[in-house]
């Protein structure tokens, strides 16, 4: 059984080329299978739901429905700080053995009880709020790689670690279109029943393959540094946008084949073969968002990406009044790679606009290496706060629906009018605070500090 590593710095390139890197790789990878594997049990009510009628005796309606997404949504959103506290705490591979294995708890749950008609609402509002652990590890999987790899290769592998876990998404959602179209919508335990030996698994090799890091390098993500970033504007103008980018991703992953089946009365069959699509496009446009915004800049693609999906969602309003099925999907899936694109920009946008905090400092007189440092702490905290607060954003699409669908001849054009407003509000500060001319900045400082800030 592995022990915590003696000594552990992946910034010495000799250390690195010699085998710390084989190491980094080899926990990165099973980081990934464990988060993609809470993803996939944190969204298992985006599936379950489709499954639920009155043929076998679990007759909620859409209200009820949305509510049972709303709840793993919430909990997910708020595990995600304590998550990634706790690793830097217990360390990667030891938080990473319990928090996949606690997955059991609601998935044995949710099989016992969705085979048992006329079990009430709360039951499985219970088990919902379980399976929002699967949330909780995507926070704590990105603060374990963090520290796991220098700062040159920190985008590509939590870029890889982000991609890998919200395919989980879309991969529980394909397993329920597999189980509808060969065992029939009467059987959501099969869905269930399927990562039970999963589960077991990842927890099994995490604990055979991964390392503790020494408490001096897995303590990065410090709270001093986050309760530093609260008092930050940038904080919450960043969490906001990242509302509108991941929010959107969670929220219409969560929601997507619940609207079908309420706005035009999908059989589960029809719900299910879409329903994955969205959440698969919007994986793979992640990367592609990172990308772009290296090439033109966070903020600028942020910009165009709120008002393109501005833009998507006039595209869903027309499908409305139209009853239109085919440009309701066209309408989802650019907004699905709309916010994957949005989620890598926003996250290079972090780093970016701290940076530019430091530049502002260092013009004013001060040490340029002090300010560089600190735009360096608070750079990682962000990433866990915005994260923690993006994920409330998919809370929010979910009760906008709900409110929306939830009365007798409810319909969702409200829903879409309030996503048309945010994303304008979105482009309005992305504009305002982030594409505002900057300051000049000595070249040399340009050039030997701020790019050290990139993550």
């Amino acid at each position: 059984m592995r022990r915590t590593l003696k000594h552990w710095d992946p910034e010495n390139e000799l250390a690195w080329q010699r085998g710390d890197s084989r190491v980094a790789w080899r926990n990165l990878a099973l980081s990934v299978l464990s988060e993609h594997i809470g993803f996939s049990v944190w969204s298992l009510w985006s599936v379950l739901v489709l499954f639920m009628s009155p043929a076998i005796g679990l007759g909620f309606s859409p209200s009820e429905k949305f509510l049972m997404v709303v709840v793993p949504t919430l909990v997910g959103a708020l595990l995600r700080l304590p998550y990634s506290w706790a690793v830097t705490r217990f360390g990667g591979r030891t938080w990473t053995v319990f928090a996949t294995a606690v997955l059991l708890v609601p998935a044995t749950a949710a099989l016992v009880f969705v085979q048992r008609p006329g079990t009430p609402l709360w039951v499985f509002l219970l088990i919902g709020a379980a399976t929002g652990v699967g949330g909780g590890n995507f926070a704590s999987s990105m603060t374990n790689i963090t520290a796991f790899f220098p700062q040159r290769y920190q985008g590509r592998a939590l870029g890889l670690n982000a991609g890998g876990g919200n395919l989980g998404v879309a991969a529980v959602q394909l397993i329920g279109l597999l189980v509808i179209s060969t065992a029939g919508a009467g059987h959501p335990a099969y869905v269930i029943a399927v990562y039970l030996p999963l589960i077991v698994l990842a927890a099994l090799l995490a604990s055979a393959g991964m390392d503790d890091l020494p408490a001096d390098r897995a303590g990065r993500a410090d709270r001093g540094a986050q309760l530093e970033a609260l008092r930050c504007a940038d904080t919450w103008w960043i969490s906001l946008l990242y509302v509108g980018t991941f929010g959107s991703f969670i929220g219409y992953g969560f929601a997507f084949g619940l609207v079908l089946q309420t706005q035009f009365g999908a059989t589960p069959l029809q719900a299910a073969g879409y329903t994955f699509l969205g959440p698969l496009l919007g994986s793979f446009a992640r990367p592609l968002g990172g990308w772009a915004a290296d090439r033109r800049g966070g903020a600028r693609v942020t910009c165009w990406v709120f008002a393109a999906m501005a833009a998507g969602t006039l595209v869903l309003l027309a499908a409305s009044a139209l009853r239109s099925f085919p440009l309701f999907l066209v309408g989802f899936a650019v907004l699905f790679v709309l916010s994957g694109i949005g989620n890598g920009s926003t996250y290079k946008l972090i780093p970016a606009a701290f940076a530019a905090r430091a530049e502002r400092v260092v013009l004013a007189g001060r040490p340029a290496g002090a300010a560089f440092a600190r735009a360096r702490r608070l750079s990682g905290a962000v990433i866990g706060i915005a994260g923690a607060v993006g994920a409330l954003g998919g809370v929010a699409v979910n009760l906008v629906f709900r409110a929306s669908y939830g009365h007798p001849g409810g319909g969702g054009t409200g829903a879409f009018l309030a996503f048309l407003g945010f994303y304008a509000v979105c482009v309005v500060v992305t504009r305002v605070v982030y594409l505002r001319p900057a300051p000049a900045v000595p070249a040399a400082v340009r050039t030997s500090e701020r790019a050290r800030v990139r993550v």
